[in-house]
Formats: structure tokens, sequence, C-alpha cells
């Protein structure tokens, strides 16, 4: 019984309605006493609110609070970025693996920090800032316009400054637009980065290392390489689907594991065939992940 009326009494005076009220059951047909299952929800809710409002609040002026976070994600992305390109220079790690360790864990760093920015299109335009410079800076050291060595070779497979016109610039346009356009209340942003980075990334690590299996229709390309590929970016995407239901931009579903499920298979599927090899298996699986999340979300 104490413990009812003090959860009344925070109820009355701390507790302010957050969006997901019609949820809660507090219709006038029942008693306007609240009871304590209802008291609870709505406490969980409210502290869920106020710890996503907090973490997208860096500053009070909301303005200056998502320019800082677009300082401190671009702070976080460019530092990861010098230490790729000091093992590059150290010959730390094998170039291709040096160049495939970028790839995965550039754009997923980015994605965690988003939830520093606000949720309108000013924060999604904001923090599309950060990749969007790197298709700049793509274009001018593709272009040769700027001599960067230690970028081209920890972004490149074979350290010719025009493999960033392909491969990286396509990695940075697939991020800024994911972001810019999507934001992170969709989960067709969530998987299209996912398996960009997370799935192509792994493929080519696993291929390389246990790809002697090849696939009948593509030599290039390993058994090995496309399942690592879809099961890396199926369980990316489930871990930022929670990551973002933590904060509230999403709610974690089945259907929509099962949507992610799909498109890191079809993804998969596209990535071995002969086309992506043509082209560029980062604009493929990007395209894939785009069309097929519009179709299943």
């Amino acid at each position: 019984m104490a413990t009812q009326v003090q959860l009344f009494c925070s109820y009355h005076l701390n507790y302010r309605p957050p969006p997901w009220s019609a949820r809660l059951d507090l219709s006038p047909r029942h008693s306007p006493i609240p009871n304590t299952t209802t008291l609870l929800k709505a406490q969980r809710y409210r502290h869920w609110d106020l710890r996503s409002s907090a973490v997208a609040m860096l500053h009070q002026n909301p303005v200056v609070s998502d320019i800082c976070a677009t300082g401190l994600s671009a702070a976080i992305a460019l530092s990861l970025l010098r230490i790729w390109q000091e093992t590059a220079k150290r010959r730390i790690f094998d170039q291709k693996l040096n160049r495939k360790l970028v790839h995965i864990s550039i754009g997923l760093v980015f994605m965690l920090c988003w939830p520093l920015f606000s949720s309108g299109r000013r924060g999604a335009i904001l923090a599309s800032l950060t990749p969007g410079v790197n298709i700049f800076r793509m274009l001018i050291l593709g272009l040769g316009i700027w001599k960067d060595e230690a970028t081209v070779k920890s972004m490149s497979r074979f350290g010719d400054h025009r493999e960033l016109l392909k491969g990286p610039l396509y990695y940075a346009l697939t991020v800024t637009l994911a972001c810019a356009i999507y934001w992170r209340t969709s989960p067709i942003a969530i998987a299209a980065i996912c398996n960009l980075c997370a799935g192509d990334g792994f493929a080519d690590i696993v291929g390389r290392r246990f790809g002697s299996w090849k696939i009948p229709y593509n030599r290039d390309k390993s058994i090995a390489g496309s399942i690592s590929m879809a099961l890396a970016g199926f369980l990316a995407s489930l871990l930022f689907m929670h990551y973002f239901a933590s904060f509230g931009y999403v709610r974690e579903s089945w259907e929509m594991a099962f949507g992610f499920l799909v498109i890191s298979l079809a993804s998969a599927l596209v990535e071995s065939l002969p086309i992506s090899t043509k082209l560029d298996d980062n604009l493929t699986v990007t395209v894939t992940s785009l069309l097929v999340g519009s179709l299943v979300f």
C-alpha cells in the first residue's frame, strides 16, 4: 500500500504525460487513481523520454547543441580515420585488410553518434555534413587535385588515387544520403549502412581467408564470403535496431527483424553476382538495400 501511495504522489507531482500516453490505459471509464502497473509504465516511458532528450542536447540552445554534435561526431570520425591511416603507413595490417577495417568501422561509428543530434530535419542535415565533406574529399583526392598518400593507402586496393572515385565515393554518398533522407527513425537507413559497412566488409575479409569454395556463377566470389556478408549485415542491423530503440527512435519487433533478414540476404545475393564485380559492390549493395527496404518496411 505504501508503495502504491508513493507512486501515486510521484505520478501527480512529477509526471508530465509523454507522447506514449495514448498507450497507457488512462481512459475515464477506469478509476481516476491509476494502478501500480500503469504508474510503473508511466515512470518507465518518462525515464526513456528524458534519457533520449538528454543525449540529444549538448547545450541549452538546440541549434548550438546540433552544431556541437556536428563538431563532436566529425572529430570522432576524423580521429578514427587517422588511426587507420597510421596503421596503413606503418604496415601493421595488410593493405587490403586495413582498407576493409576502415570500410567497416567509419560508417558504423558515425551512426553511433546520431543520438547526439536533435530529431528534426535540422539534426539530420547537420549530421550528414560529416560524411558529406568526405564526398568532396574523395573527389579532390581521386582527381589528383590534392595529394594525401596516407588516405589513399588506407582506402584503396592498389594505392591508386583514382580508386577513390569508385568505392570510397559511393560509400560516402550512401552514408550521407541515408542520414539526410531517412535518418535514425527509418529501418531503411539502418539496413543500408549496416549491409554496406559490416556486410560488405566482412564478406571480403572472410572470403579472402576461407573462400576456397567459389560461387559457380562468379569465380571472384566465395560461398563463405556471401554467407558472412548476410550474417554480418543482419546482426549489425539487429544491434542498431536495439540501439536506436533504446532512445525511442524505432520500435523493436520481429517484423522489423525479419525485414532486416530479407534485406541482408538480398544484398548478399546481389553482391555475389558478376554485375557487382563490373560496377562496384558499394553501389549495388546500397541500391539493393534501399529498393528492398522500401518494399519490406
